[in-house]
């Protein structure tokens, strides 16, 4: 689980009783998008003929550039993560980030799974004894694509959330 059992509202929009603008949504949108692309290569060298995690990617963007509804974004990013289903290892976690990504039009706080999963396909591919360098360079390549005005709120949210999301914000 990486969503906290209680909504952070800085990742609700204000028309839903938070704090977060449209502007801000899409910023983290676009952010997770950039992040699960990041690691896309893992899952795309195993079932190079599925496209559903670009779709998902392309989903969120599409969504942020009003090409798209919520929903369509949403229902992108499940099958996404329905791509995952019988794989393992950095595949997976890479479709499981496409999924993400594709789900922040829905609900923004799926923007750190997006960042997560990255960084667990990152992890998962480094060659034995360097996973811990890998999720480190994953982290930090992730944080230097932060738009300024999101960074402060990811940063809290990556410490707030870090403990379900595998500790790979330790960074």
């Amino acid at each position: 689980m990486i969503l906290s059992k209680v909504r952070d509202p800085r990742l609700v929009t204000i028309r839903r009783g938070g704090t977060l603008t449209d502007a801000d949504h899409h910023l983290l949108a676009l952010w997770a998008a950039a992040c699960a692309e990041h690691v896309l290569g893992l899952f795309e060298s195993v079932e190079p003929q599925d496209p559903r995690p670009r779709e998902a990617i392309e989903g969120a963007r599409a969504w942020v550039r009003g090409e798209v509804g919520m929903m369509q974004a949403r229902a992108a990013g499940g099958h996404a993560m329905g791509a995952a289903r019988g794989l393992r290892g950095p595949a997976r976690h890479a479709a499981y980030a496409a999924g993400q990504a594709g789900a922040v039009a829905h609900v923004a706080a799926h923007e750190l799974g997006a960042a997560a999963y990255a960084i667990k396909a990152a992890q998962a591919a480094a060659p034995a004894g360097e996973s811990a360098a890998a999720t480190r360079l994953e982290c930090q390549w992730q944080r230097e694509q932060l738009p300024e005005a999101i960074r402060e709120l990811v940063l809290d949210d990556q410490r707030l959330r870090n403990d379900i999301c595998w500790s790979v914000f330790d960074c």
